[in-house]
C-alpha cells in the first residue's frame, strides 16, 4: 500500500525516497556491491511507511526456499514437502506476530487483495444472510463505514461494490482521527462492515480501533440485528506499535509485509475465518488456503513474511530511538517560523517513525515539495493531499507538504543530513526569490 510522499532532495525524480546531498552522502566506499546494497550505504532513505528493504535473514529465508522448497506445497516429495513445511512455519509466525491462531491467517498477493476480500466478504455475507434476518421495515442493501482518509483499496473498494451505501467519516480536524461517536452515529440497520485502518499511512495518526470495535461489540450482542463486521487495515501499524489482533476486538486485519523489512506479500488475519467469522472467496481454484484463497503458493515470499517476526520488537526500539530527533532538529532556530507539523494533533498517537512537515511561506509554496521529489499519491493527481485537507491542513500548507519516515536502517547522522539538507534547501529557494 503505497503512501504519500517520497523525499530526494536536491536529486533527479528518479532517486525516489534517497536524499542526494551533492548528489549522494558519501558513507566510505571500496568493493564491488549490489546495487541496493551501495544504494542504501551510499544515500539516505526516509520513505519506510512506502516500502522498506529486506532484512538479511529474510532474504536468507527467501533464498533457502528458492533453492531447497521449489516444489509444489500439495505435493509429496521431498521438496514439496520442504515448502509445505515452511509455509506451516510461516502461517505459525504471522499468527504469533499478530496475537491469532495459525488457522486465522490466509496468505494473499498483498495489502490490496486482502482488504478487497474483507469488503466482497462482507457484502456477500449481508445477502448470504437476509433470509433469517428480520427488522423493522425494508433489508435495504448492505452499508459499509469507513473513514475518508482509508487507502484506496479500501476506499476504492468500498465505492465499486456499494457506490451509494458508503459512509465515508470525516476524521476531526483537531485530532487527524476518526472519532468513535461518528462511527457509531453511522450505523444503519442494514450496515454490515466497519474498516477503519489502524495508522495512517501520511500523518501517523493511530485510529481508536479497539474502541470503534468496543462500541460496535455492544450492538451485535442484540439478537434483531445483523452482525456488523469489523476490520483493520495494519498495513502501517505492524513493525511500529504493537499490534494484536484479540486486543483490538477486530474480525479482520490486513498484513503488508514490505511494510516492515519482509517481501512484497500480504496476510489477512480473519478471527475464526468460516466459523466465527464468515469468509468468501473471490477466487476459484485448486483448494489451496482451504479454498479461501485457491492458487500456488508462493512458498519463498511466505517464508520470508513468516521470518520477520522475530525482528519486529527490536525494530520498534530502533525506530523510537532515531525518531526522537525529528522534533528537536525541525524545530530548531534554523527554521525558525518557517516549519508546521502535519503530522501533531493534541490527544492524537503517531506512529514513531513518521513525520509530516510543510515548510511555510508564500515564495516556496509546492516549490519545496517538487524539488524534494514529491509522490503523488494516485496517477489522477499530485499534492495537496486529500487527507492533509481532510484533517485540516490548509491548501497552501499541504501543498509543501513532505513525509519523512525512519527506518531501521536510520541512524542520528543520516536525520542531521536530512534536516541540514532540507534547510539548504529551503535557503536556496528564498534566495531564488
Amino acid at each position: 500500500q503505497e503512501g504519500s510522499s517520497l523525499l530526494g532532495l536536491r536529486s533527479l525524480p528518479a532517486a525516489g525516497g534517497f536524499l542526494s546531498r551533492n548528489q549522494v552522502y558519501r558513507r566510505g566506499g571500496g568493493g564491488l556491491k549490489s546495487p541496493i546494497k551501495w544504494m542504501l550505504e551510499h544515500r539516505i532513505y526516509m520513505d519506510y511507511n512506502a516500502t522498506t528493504p529486506l532484512e538479511p535473514e529474510v532474504i536468507r529465508v527467501v533464498s533457502e526456499a528458492l533453492q531447497d522448497a521449489w516444489g509444489n506445497p500439495s505435493s509429496s516429495y521431498i521438496a514439496g514437502a520442504k515448502a509445505k513445511a515452511m509455509i506451516t512455519e510461516a502461517r505459525e509466525n504471522v499468527a504469533r506476530m499478530v496475537g491469532g491462531k495459525a488457522e486465522d491467517i490466509i496468505f494473499t498477493s498483498g495489502g490490496t487483495e486482502a482488504n478487497n476480500l474483507v469488503l466482497h466478504t462482507a457484502v456477500e455475507h449481508f445477502w448470504r444472510s437476509c433470509g433469517d434476518w428480520q427488522h423493522d421495515g425494508s433489508r435495504g442493501r448492505p452499508h459499509i463505514v469507513t473513514s475518508n482518509v482509508e487507502h484506496d483499496s479500501v476506499k476504492l473498494a468500498a465505492e465499486q461494490l456499494q457506490r451509494d451505501d458508503v459512509t465515508f467519516v470525516c476524521v476531526s480536524k483537531l485530532t487527524a482521527r476518526v472519532e468513535v461517536e461518528d462511527v457509531v452515529a453511522a450505523v444503519r440497520p442494514n450496515t454490515c462492515l466497519i474498516s477503519v485502518m489502524l495508522a495512517n499511512n501520511e500523518t501517523g495518526v493511530v485510529m481508536p480501533v479497539r474502541e470503534i470495535c468496543q462500541r460496535i461489540g455492544a450492538l451485535n450482542r442484540k439478537s434483531d440485528r445483523l452482525k456488523i463486521l469489523l476490520h483493520t487495515d495494519a498495513a502501517q501499524a505492524l513493525g511500529k506499535i504493537p499490534v494484536d489482533a484479540c486486543e483490538l476486538g477486530v474480525d479482520f486485519l490486513t498484513i503488508v509485509g514490505h511494510k516492515f523489512y519482509a517481501p512484497r506479500i500480504g496476510a489477512l488475519y480473519v478471527s475464526g475465518p468460516g466459523t466465527r467469522t464468515p469468509l468468501y472467496p473471490m477466487l476459484f481454484g485448486g483448494g489451496q488456503e482451504r479454498n479461501f484463497r485457491p492458487g500456488t503458493e508462493n512458498t519463498p515470499m511466505i517464508a520470508g513474511l513468516g521470518k520477520v517476526r522475530f525482528l519486529l520488537r527490536v525494530c520498534r526500539w530502533d525506530v523510537h530511538l532515531v525518531a526522537r530527533l525529528y522534533k528537536k532538529h525541525f524545530t530548531a532556530a534554523v527554521f525558525k517560523d518557517k516549519i508546521r507539523f502535519n503530522s501533531h494533533y493534541p490527544g492524537s498517537d503517531v506512529l514513531p517513525n513518521t513525520c509530516n512537515v510543510s515548510i511555510l511561506g508564500p515564495t516556496l509554496q509546492g516549490d519545496v515539495s517538487h524539488r524534494a521529489g514529491g509522490y503523488c499519491p494516485t496517477a489522477r493527481g499530485c499534492w495537496p493531499s486529500h487527507i492533509l485537507l481532510s484533517c485540516g491542513v490548509p491548501s497552501e500548507v499541504a501543498a509543501n507538504a513532505l513525509r519523512l519516515s525512519v527506518g531501521r536502517g536510520t541512524t542520528t547522522a543520516d536525520v542531521d543530513a536530512v534536516v541540514e539538507d532540507l534547510r539548504e534547501t529551503v535557503q536556496l529557494l528564498e534566495e531564488k526569490d
